[in-house]
Formats: structure tokens, C-alpha cells, sequence
């Protein structure tokens, strides 16, 4: 008998994700729900999957609340230790002190005042907690524009960090490399999403324009290090169904810009074998597992 997985969105999108479009129908024993929907039996499902739960960056501490019910009564997937590390992408300083090449970052909590320098030059300004964009925006040459935007995240209740806009990704692109069941799938090429003007179908995240793409051997290299560290990184590491590295390109290589855990798009649609791997892996990392709750 197939597992009885819930596949996990939110209320808020109007209409399934590409990924979950694809997966569902290779899941006998899936469903799609949403984390708002308090009707819902949780203990019912075999394992709960997250997916498009793309609105929890303003409700963090709401869904984190819920992940921690699900989690005590059936398998929550990724793990609620795995997930309450990576909603927060203060993750990247760790990642760097493992030895990992990450896009410098500056943290900016509230209540403290950039250090001098960071907010000059071409920058990325976004929350900690953040998906899809949200909250991001790209200053070029302007202190008083990145400190009035810090200013407005730490009024939202946010911790803002500041990046350098590496701007080789203009031309070359982000990379994702995706994982299941910890094993390479595929590949994708992002376009540049903050260098042009933004678009917002769902409300929820930044259209993006999505290809398939090859991985370089750099780039295989560094996020299959990231993967096969996860165990030693993070409680829970070791028990990942999915991740995905997005890196971009810099003239000495390429360097982590997130390291997606928690309800990353799989970018399912530019492999036509995709779909069919995920599905197994899910399955199998599911009839594989026993119950994690407490």
C-alpha cells in the first residue's frame, strides 16, 4: 500500500505549483493541503511534505508553531530541526564557518546600525526570513536608499543583510542544483530576478524565468560538499528528502547564495525525468523512516 503523504501549500496561492502539479499524479497516496487549514488530521498522513508553504516568511513564528505540531504526531518532512535552522538565512555565517564559499553577507540586527562601508556600492538589501524575493531589493550606489530599506525591515520586526550585487549573475545567471533523497537530479538556470523590474502573479514570490541548465563541475563539487555535510551542520541533516543549492558565478568560483530546506520549487518541469525521481525518492524516504515526533 502507498504511504498517505500530504503535500503542503497555503490557502493563499491561487492555484497548485508547477512542482506540485507534476508530483501528485505519481504519488498514489498524495494529497495536497494547506498549513492554515486547521480541519485538517495531520496524524492521519504517514509523512507531511513540505511544499509551496511560501507565505510562512510573514507568519514565522504561526508556522513554526504549526511545524511543531505536526512533528509530534506524524513525520514532518523536512525535519522540524532542519526547518527552524533554515527559515532563518543567518544559516549562510555557518555555512562559511564550515569552510564553505558563500556570498558575503553583513547582518544587521534591529536596534544596531550597519557597520561603516556595507551599505555602500552596488548591494542586495533583503530579511533574514525571507522566500521569493520578498523584501529584496537591489541598491546601486545610494547609502541613504540601503539605510532608509534596513530601516524599513527592522520596522517590519525583520533582521536585514546586506550582499554585494555580483554582477556576473546578469550575464551568467543563478544556478540551482536540486537534490532527493540525497542524490543529485538536476539542474536549472535563473535569470536575473532583482537587476530588472519584478513581477508578482501569486503575491507570494517573484516571477521567475527558469531553464535547464548543466552544472559545472565547481559547481557539482560545491553543493555536493554542502549536501553530504548536512548531517554534521544541522540536527536532522542526515534525514533531508530534498535541497537545493542556488549558487552564483564570481571570477573565482562559484559561491552559495541559499541553501533551500525547507519548500524550495523543485524546477520539476525542466527535466522530463524529474518528476518520476522525486516521487520515488519521496516515497521511499517515507516507507523507509519511521516516526520522528515526540
Amino acid at each position: 500500500m502507498s504511504p498517505r503523504i500530504a503535500f503542503v501549500t497555503s490557502r493563499e496561492l491561487p492555484h497548485p505549483d508547477v512542482d506540485e502539479r507534476l508530483l501528485l499524479p505519481l504519488v498514489p497516496g498524495g494529497a495536497l493541503v494547506a498549513w492554515e487549514d486547521d480541519a485538517v488530521d495531520w496524524a492521519s498522513y504517514d509523512a507531511v511534505i513540505l511544499r509551496s508553504t511560501w507565505n510562512y516568511t510573514d507568519h514565522l513564528d504561526l508556522f513554526l508553531a504549526w511545524a511543531e505540531r505536526v512533528h509530534s504526531v506524524t513525520r514532518l518532512v523536512n525535519p522540524l530541526s532542519v526547518i527552524r535552522w533554515n527559515t532563518d538565512k543567518r544559516y549562510l555565517a555557518e555555512l562559511e564557518r564550515a569552510g564553505f564559499a558563500v556570498v558575503p553577507t553583513v547582518y544587521v540586527a534591529r536596534g544596531q546600525a550597519a557597520p561603516e562601508g556595507a551599505l555602500a556600492g552596488h548591494i542586495v538589501v533583503k530579511p533574514t526570513v525571507g522566500a521569493g524575493s520578498k523584501g529584496a531589493t537591489l541598491i546601486r550606489d545610494d547609502a541613504d536608499a540601503a539605510l532608509r530599506h534596513v530601516a524599513a525591515l527592522h520596522a517590519a520586526g525583520k533582521v536585514a543583510m546586506v550582499q554585494p550585487y555580483l554582477d556576473k549573475v546578469d550575464t551568467l545567471g543563478e544556478t540551482a542544483l536540486v537534490y532527493v533523497g540525497g542524490e543529485f537530479s538536476h539542474a536549472a538556470r535563473k535569470a536575473p530576478i532583482l537587476s530588472r523590474a519584478m513581477e508578482w502573479s501569486t503575491g507570494l514570490y517573484a516571477d521567475e524565468e527558469i531553464v535547464s541548465a548543466t552544472a559545472t563541475a565547481a559547481e557539482r563539487s560545491l553543493a555536493d560538499a554542502i549536501v553530504a555535510a548536512l548531517p554534521g551542520l544541522v540536527e536532522g541533516g542526515g534525514d533531508v528528502a530534498y535541497a537545493r543549492v542556488d549558487l552564483l558565478p564570481t571570477a573565482s568560483g562559484p559561491v552559495v547564495l541559499e541553501l533551500e530546506l525547507t519548500e524550495p520549487s523543485l524546477f520539476l518541469s525542466v527535466d522530463d525525468a524529474a518528476p518520476s525521481r522525486a516521487a520515488a525518492a519521496f516515497v521511499a524516504h517515507v516507507a523507509g523512516g519511521g516516526f520522528t515526533g515526540r
